[in-house]
């Protein structure tokens, strides 16, 4: 057998929900959210009833454009949120085998390597220095990665809670009492707040929105918030005084009340993912606590897990599919079967925009069969 161990996922017994979970977060941006554009375009000219529809589907598949909250502003802390999960199923099995001291390099190498990933991933030395993006999405995670497997390693549940506070609470303060030179303080609007002012002046290389960097050096801070969320709650689902059952209640109980903090607090602190603002720390945590809840429900105890398989083999990989979608595309390779002619004719005799709709699915297809062939061989990244 090839041994090549999944990243985050080294535990020996497996919850399910947390690999389908992770895969789910990954499914909408390997093809999902573009069939979903695609449709809301599709249904636009369909009447009132489909074209209200497909508003919907398409807004809640585009991030907010700044304060607010969508389906798709959740992808990216969902994923984070089950990292933490993650540690702790699979950091205590390190220390085990390796020891305390192994288990800390252990952890600083994969998140150096992952963060060199997200380097590769966004250009690399392909371009000057002065032009590389060194903040990212794979670069976000590899960070929270390590600050909260750290922390998680040397605290226990009330030292995690109480660093959570802190990070949240401190950025909260620092966003609103240090004056923006120009702006005074206080302010949180685009280009006028601290987090964005720190990155136009002191961030190196490449800025994702020119003058701002949704994943920039302040706002990094709560998105390890958003890490330990999940550590926390990996605590609970490894908690042996709980059933399985009551576990899940806590998980979507606890979600419901972070999301009501959360629209609560954002009545001061808007929730902006571009800044991730406490306030989006606690809402996009709370429906990812919800989900895992349910997820967990179904899966780990009522044993529903056919419905899941596909966010299984996409979860078992995650990294590696998430990095060949933005290095190559599975849609443009799918663009090879049904694009030209094809596409054309798709538009013709269904709707227009039908085509790039098969190819949106199709590119799906083929990560889903990739991810499957992947598991099937035990195949797994190893970071």
């Amino acid at each position: 057998m090839r041994h090549v161990d999944v990243l985050f996922a080294l535990q020996t017994r497996r919850i399910v929900s947390v690999d389908a979970l992770r895969g789910f977060s990954i499914f909408w941006i390997i093809g999902a959210d573009g069939a979903i554009w695609t449709l809301d375009r599709m249904l636009r000219s369909k009447g009132p009833a489909l074209n209200t529809v497909g508003s919907f589907l398409g807004a809640q598949m585009s991030h907010a454009e700044w304060a607010g909250f969508r389906f798709y502003d959740l992808i990216f802390p969902l994923f984070i949120f089950v990292t933490g999960v993650s540690i702790v199923l699979a950091l205590p099995r390190l220390v085990e085998r390796k020891g305390m001291v192994r288990t800390h390099v252990h952890v600083l190498r994969r998140a150096l390597l992952l963060y060199a990933l997200g380097l590769v991933f966004y250009g690399g030395f392909s371009q000057p220095w002065s032009d590389m993006r060194f903040v990212g999405v794979l670069q976000r995670i590899a960070i929270c990665y390590l600050f909260a497997s750290i922390l998680f390693l040397n605290l226990d549940w009330r030292g995690l809670t109480a660093a959570l506070v802190a990070l949240l609470g401190g950025y909260w303060a620092l966003m609103t009492f240090i004056p923006v030179p120009g702006v005074g303080a206080g302010s949180f609007d685009p280009d006028a707040n601290l987090a964005n002012w720190i990155d136009a002046n002191f961030l190196p290389g490449r800025l994702w929105d020119q003058t701002r960097d949704p994943e920039g050096l302040l706002s990094t801070l709560p998105a390890i918030g958003t890490c330990l969320l999940g550590v926390l709650a990996g605590l609970l689902i490894k908690n042996d005084r709980l059933t399985a059952t009551q576990k899940s209640l806590w998980l979507i109980g606890g979600g419901v009340a972070m999301v009501a903090v959360g629209y609560l607090w954002s009545l001061q602190f808007p929730i902006v993912k571009d800044i991730w603002t406490s306030s989006f720390v606690l809402v996009a945590g709370g429906y990812s606590a919800i989900l895992l809840g349910a997820m967990h429900q179904a899966i780990d105890v009522w044993g529903w897990k056919v419905w899941a398989t596909i966010f299984v083999w996409i979860g078992a990989n995650a990294i590696l599919i998430y990095f060949i979608n933005g290095i190559t595309g599975f849609e443009p390779f799918a663009l090879r079967f049904v694009g030209g002619d094809v596409k054309a004719w798709f538009d013709q005799s269904v709707t227009p925009g039908m085509g790039v709709f098969v190819a949106h699915l199709l590119g799906l297809a083929l990560a889903i069969a990739l991810a499957g062939y992947l598991y099937r061989n035990k195949v797994f990244l190893r970071i």
